[in-house]
């Protein structure tokens, strides 16, 4: 009996399975799809959703060549055929060819965009396959089809065409050259008009297959706006949308609001997601922490104080729920638009002296290097799971980075006056938690070791600062 074991092919992704079918006088048995096994010997977990059998009554049926906007798992519970498949994504494997014959103690998994054909050698033959897509007049118009006598190919058909039974649509379809490749699964980033949105957009500007989308697009609080919305062309979703009012999310309205994008609007996202087998990145925040340990790593358990944190935290969990995700975790985020380092230089040249905190330290994230960070993962594509991303260096609080902002923008750092959170917010009559003002966790340093692993360094927050308002001095 042969023992389940999963090979490569030329064909980037197209994998060949033996399948251990035990047998007897009475006939045999097999196990056709064992997701925990299969998965374990290193076939992808491509999620099959439709189960198709197509009976072939006669030698000689031919099939092909179709390929499809899904990954196929193909079998035969009956009969023998012969199976061949060419590669018509959009690469450098365009045109690859493989064909191997298959008997039930054979599986091959066929990735998106690969044509598979099939001939019947022994009749009758049931070929079965699982798709991780339900089947539709809207999905067929996508299908991208190759001749089955394609010169080129040169698929050695045991049973010659010309005596084979093949459908007039078949015997239709182009030659290689007049194929136009598949392209890649799109990539959406959600969140479009905002500082991360739009350093992505500034990271990905030579990409043609990037969609960025804004609120007016795709509002993910609204049911109505998700449901309208078409996902199938995406195979990457980047969240960069969130609630992100840290204070007027303690109000009645405001808790509202944050719950309706951070949980309700992430929990969507996550299923349409999971619909497509789409890879999801979620941005997270150091909010989720208490602030209590120094230095927070991915693994800590998340302790939020106040309501945005909670949110976040909410939606961390449900994006955990995919197969396929990368929660960014990151703090202090800097962009082109309102933020803090904007609003200190904004001061230093009015000639307004700010008093700013000096007991929450952290180390800021400019959205540049967060975008560099997500398209790192993407291209790279470690475990599943969270990583953080934020600037390197020497951690500080606000107010040293406040001094630095008024140093780097030629203004006098003594200008800025340092005070206790407490104190800063007393001086207003208000205070952490009192309804109108959030409570912020003292550290919000991240340790970076995990993403340090995959291959990116994070910039030191000094240099990154002063690049940053270098055009300003």
């Amino acid at each position: 009996m042969t023992a389940l074991a999963v090979h490569e092919t030329p064909i980037p992704g197209l994998l060949v399975v033996d399948l251990p079918v035990h047998g007897d006088p009475r006939g045999w048995f097999k196990e056709n799809w064992q997701r925990e096994k299969v998965i374990a010997a290193g076939l992808p977990d491509f999620g099959p959703v439709q189960n198709n059998i197509s009976f072939n009554q006669a030698r000689g049926v031919t099939r092909g060549i179709h390929a499809e906007p899904w990954d196929k798992y193909i079998s035969v519970a009956t009969g023998r055929v012969f199976g061949a498949w060419v590669d018509l994504r959009e690469g450098d494997s365009f045109g690859a060819t493989y064909w191997h014959e298959i008997t039930p103690d054979v599986a091959i998994f066929v990735p998106r965009g690969v044509g598979n054909a099939f001939q019947t050698l022994e009749a009758p033959a049931a070929y079965t396959y699982l798709v991780n897509a339900h089947w539709s007049e809207a999905a067929q118009s996508e299908y991208t089809f190759l001749n089955l006598a394609d010169e080129t190919a040169a698929i050695p058909w045991p049973i010659p065409l010309a005596d084979a039974e093949l459908s007039a649509k078949d015997q239709a379809h182009p030659r290689l050259a007049d194929v136009v490749p598949v392209p890649p699964r799109r990539t959406l980033v959600i969140g479009g008009n905002g500082q991360l949105g739009r350093a992505l957009a500034a990271q990905w500007q030579n990409r043609a297959d990037v969609d960025a989308v804004g609120r007016g697009q795709l509002d993910i609080a609204s049911s109505e706006s998700m449901s309208a919305f078409d996902f199938r062309p995406y195979g990457v979703i980047v969240n960069a949308a969130a609630h992100t009012a840290v204070d007027a999310a303690e109000t009645a309205e405001g808790r509202r609001e944050a719950w309706a994008v951070n949980v309700d609007g992430v929990a969507r996202l996550v299923e349409a997601a999971r619909a497509q087998r789409a890879v999801l990145v979620h941005v997270s925040s150091d909010y989720v922490f208490d602030g209590e340990a120094d230095v927070h790593g991915e693994d800590e358990p998340l302790s939020p104080l106040g309501v945005y944190g909670q949110t976040k935290a909410a939606g961390d969990r449900l994006v955990a729920t995919l197969a396929d995700h990368y929660i960014v975790r990151t703090s202090w985020v800097v962009g082109e638009g309102s933020n803090f380092v904007a609003t200190m230089a904004s001061l230093a040249e009015r000639g307004v002296d700010p008093s700013v905190v000096d007991d929450q330290i952290g180390r800021l994230t400019f959205t540049t290097d967060l975008a560099a960070a997500i398209d790192h993962l993407l291209t790279v594509r470690p475990a599943a799971g969270v990583y953080n991303v934020s600037s390197d260096g020497q951690p500080t609080s606000w107010a040293e980075i406040a001094r630095q902002v008024f140093t780097l923008t030629g203004h006098d750092p003594a200008r800025v006056t340092q005070v206790p959170t407490a104190d800063y917010y007393a001086a207003q009559g208000r205070a952490e938690g009192d309804g109108t003002i959030a409570p912020r966790p003292r550290s919000s340093v991240l340790d970076l070791a995990k993403l340090r692993a995959t291959g990116f360094e994070a910039r030191d927050q000094a240099d990154a600062l002063a690049a940053h308002l270098s055009p300003r001095s």
